[in-house]
């Protein structure tokens, strides 16, 4: 009797629909689930090679909280490449005009840093509020 392993193709990967409260919740304890969820390391047939990732809805991403004196003292900065060209933005600033960079920026660090990352976060979706277009995509029973 000849035991042989099957190996995970592209066909083989059935991608679910997760939907993700964030209001009140700690941002580094939630970006690793949501990390874990565009992974796919929960999955059977996953592959490190492949992107085996979920959809994952994240609501209500202006009411994250963050532990410490990270609202006074947490700085978000960008650097263009040219000289003079670095931005720094303080956490309670960035929080009030774009709420979905925090999470994206805490997920993607927790992401792979290979060709997948991108396809990965593609499947991510950040809401400011509960209100989204992919309510047909969860089941409303309980």
């Amino acid at each position: 009797m000849k035991l042989t392993t099957k190996s995970t193709s592209i066909k083989d990967i059935n991608r679910q629909w997760h939907l993700i409260d964030v209001k009140g919740k700690i941002l580094g304890r939630i970006a690793t689930q949501i990390a874990g969820h565009l992974i796919g390391k929960s999955k059977s047939y996953y592959v490190p090679y492949l992107d085996c990732s979920d959809h994952v809805v994240v609501i209500n991403s202006s009411q994250i909280a963050v532990t410490g004196k990270k609202k006074e003292q947490k700085i978000y900065r960008h650097y263009s490449g040219f000289p003079g060209g670095q931005k720094e933005k303080l956490y309670k600033d960035v929080i009030k005009n774009q709420p979905e960079r925090i999470i994206r920026q805490a997920v993607s660090g927790m992401l792979p840093k290979n060709k997948l990352r991108d396809s990965m976060l593609r499947r991510l979706y950040i809401f400011p509020d509960d209100n989204h277009p992919y309510q047909s995509k969860f089941s409303q029973t309980s």
